[in-house]
Order: structure tokens, then C-alpha cells, then sequence
């Protein structure tokens, strides 16, 4: 039962997908939507970014400081480390994981409000294909916009501990700056911000088809703004998986 539930549902995602990834019908409306979805799910959440980025990169820095006791470990090991967690998982993997919960559960309870107050439907009786015209620049807007905060991430995070450097003085700065130099591979990056594609295609996607597809009421657009985000979630670390299988073999 629980099988055929979800091939059920995964199926009316495809279908849904497939509603919404038609040629727009005014291109003008379409690209007014899409730009203003990029300042809504992505430039608004820089300030969140930003503020969590230099915590993480400063309590990376102290706790990887505090747990090398070896002292045959060279000092700069400390700024190597902190460089290659932050550019391998936490500017991608786990920063999306964490706007989940702020893009996803606004994408989906956006949608979800519209669809339980008839919106959806008066746009459907109007002849507009309302997946192609409401969810169709949420998608594009945040996959757009994505790569641009992972780079902003990454910076922050290193600055972070750069900066934690400074006020405690667990070790110098030149250590630390020659540790995020040392054994720098730039395919990392890149890795980051292909990762980072995939996570905003489904952040977006998933909290749009749960908002979308949501019946009942209030209560209802609550649960589904909740279930968006848990499914958006797993679908992360499970892609997570798979593509780090992929690319880092």
C-alpha cells in the first residue's frame, strides 16, 4: 500500500512537472515573475546566509583547533580542514537543507494558500496553464540564484574563521590563509555549485508540487508546507549521496 501510494504520487509529481515546464505564454509576465522570485527566494535569504555561514566557519575552525592534538599535525592543518568541509558538504549540502525549511515551506504555503482560496482554479478557468505560470519562475528564480549563494557561503564561512582567528588567537591568521591555500583543489568548487543546481531544482519543485496539489484548508496548507519541506529534506541527502558517489570517484 505504502508502495503504490508513493509511485501514485510520484507519478502526478512527473505529470505536474510536465504542466509546468511548457513554453509561457507571455514571455514578458513570465520573465517579471522570474526576476522577482530571484529577490524573493534568493537575495532576501542572504542575511540568513551570512549570519549562519560565519558561525558555522568559526565553530569549524575552533572545534577541528580543539580535536588536533597530534603534534606531528602541522598547524595549517586547521585552515585545510575547515576549507574542505565547507566546500565539500556545508556550502551545499547543508546550507540548502537549511533554506529548505525557509524556501521550501514559503514556496509551498504561497501556493497552498492560493490553491485552498480558488485562486488556482479561477486561473485554470481562465484558460492559464496555473503550474506553468505561478511554479515554472520559482523554479528557474532559485536555480538561477543558488550558485550565487554557495559562493557567498563559501566566503563567509572561510571569513568566519578567519575572523575567529583574530579574536581568540587559537592560531595566526598567516596559518590559517596558508592553510585554505595548501592542497587547494578547485574541482571542489565546482562540485559545490553542481550540487547546489540539483538542490534548488528540488527544493523548488517538491514544495511547489505539495502547494499545488494541497485540499482542505488552512490546517491542510500547514501540513503541507511541513510534508514540502520533510520530502525536500530526504530528497537532498539522497541526491547528496549519489552525486558525491558520481563526481568524487
Amino acid at each position: 500500500m505504502i508502495l503504490t501510494n508513493s509511485l501514485n504520487q510520484f507519478g502526478d509529481y512527473c505529470l505536474f512537472l510536465w504542466r509546468t515546464f511548457s513554453i509561457p505564454e507571455k514571455w514578458r509576465e513570465f520573465f517579471k515573475r522570474y526576476l522577482n522570485e530571484i529577490s524573493k527566494l534568493g537575495i532576501d535569504s542572504i542575511p540568513l546566509i551570512i549570519i549562519v555561514s560565519l558561525f558555522i566557519g568559526s565553530l569549524c575552525t575552533i572545534l577541528i583547533k580543539l580535536n588536533i592534538t597530534n603534534p606531528l599535525m602541522p598547524r595549517y592543518a586547521v585552515g585545510m580542514t575547515t576549507r574542505e568541509i565547507i566546500l565539500l558538504e556545508f556550502s551545499s549540502s547543508i546550507l540548502c537543507l537549511i533554506l529548505s525549511g525557509k524556501i521550501g515551506s514559503n514556496i509551498a504555503s504561497e501556493i497552498g494558500t492560493m490553491r485552498v482560496t480558488e485562486q488556482i482554479d479561477a486561473l485554470d478557468i481562465m484558460g492559464i496553464n496555473s503550474a506553468n505560470y505561478l511554479v515554472m519562475p520559482k523554479i528557474t528564480g532559485l536555480v538561477t540564484i543558488m550558485p550565487f549563494m554557495v559562493i557567498i557561503c563559501m566566503g563567509t564561512s572561510l571569513l568566519g574563521g578567519y575572523l575567529i582567528c583574530i579574536l581568540t588567537g587559537i592560531i595566526s591568521t598567516d596559518t590559517y590563509i596558508y592553510g585554505i591555500q595548501t592542497m587547494f583543489i578547485e574541482w571542489y568548487v565546482w562540485f559545490a555549485l553542481i550540487k547546489s543546481l540539483f538542490f534548488a531544482f528540488i527544493i523548488s519543485s517538491v514544495s511547489a508540487y505539495y502547494g499545488y496539489t494541497v485540499q482542505g484548508g488552512s490546517t491542510d496548507v500547514g501540513k503541507a508546507s511541513t510534508d514540502a519541506v520533510v520530502m525536500s529534506n530526504i530528497m537532498i541527502l539522497l541526491v547528496d549521496v549519489i552525486l558525491t558517489k558520481l563526481m568524487l570517484q
